[in-house]
């Protein structure tokens, strides 16, 4: 299931993020649930409810049933994700990955100067490393579906930064796939320049423009 024609809905959606707190934990800046509860939920549910219809949902579950794939049932919801966060943030401590909390889901955000060369999108040999460590969390947990999304900044044109942030989630999405991830758990996603984390009027905004993002939703059924 390949995902493009989202980006409008999800602007509205996302615009509400930016406030950032500190985790107490481990220093990491983190967007905070009470500026984005409403926004990056809303954003993920317009993005499934737009791609699946009732028959793409049942073919979605028929897939994930022939591939062994089970619900995580309401009521562990939380705890089965908290373990994976844990997880992932321990193997991902200085990798420039950062990872995100949103309620039930994990935003794993990956910059593009560490994953691609400029205007590529191969994925550097020097963070395959890194995508296997996030693989062997996500074939622990196999409840667990991911929507890979490419982003651009706004530098060439709009059909030129749709295709490469396409063609980056990809490329991400391939690699999870090498490391043994099924793909009937991935989205891809390309949404070009249209969902900037920062301000594309400067250099380092820019930078954080330019990422792939791995959101974590727990398969429930």
């Amino acid at each position: 299931m390949k995902i493009i024609a989202a980006s409008a809905l999800l602007a509205g959606a996302l615009a509400l993020t930016g406030c950032q707190t500190t985790d107490p934990y481990t220093g990491e800046q983190r967007t905070s649930r009470a500026a984005t509860g409403a926004g990056i939920g809303a954003a993920v549910g317009a993005l499934v409810g737009i791609a699946t219809s009732d028959s793409a949902k049942e073919r979605k579950r028929r897939a994930l049933a022939g591939a062994g794939i089970g619900a995580v049932a309401g009521g562990g919801v939380g705890y089965y994700m908290d373990v994976q966060e844990r997880e992932l943030r321990e193997k991902l401590q200085g990798t420039g990955v950062s990872v995100t909390r949103d309620g039930d889901n994990i935003i794993l955000n990956m910059p593009g100067n560490v994953t691609f060369d400029t205007d590529a999108y191969q994925v550097k040999s020097q963070f395959m490393p890194v995508l296997d460590s996030v693989s062997e969390v996500l074939k622990e947990y196999r409840s667990t579906m991911i929507q890979v999304g490419g982003h651009t900044d706004s530098t060439g044109s709009v059909q030129y930064n749709m295709l490469l942030s396409q063609q980056r989630a990809q490329s991400v999405s391939n690699a999870l796939a090498g490391f043994g991830v099924e793909q009937v758990r991935m989205d891809i996603v390309g949404f070009g320049p249209h969902q900037p984390a920062a301000t594309n009027d400067t250099a380092a905004g820019r930078a954080q423009n330019r990422r792939v993002e791995l959101t974590l939703l727990p398969y429930t059924n």
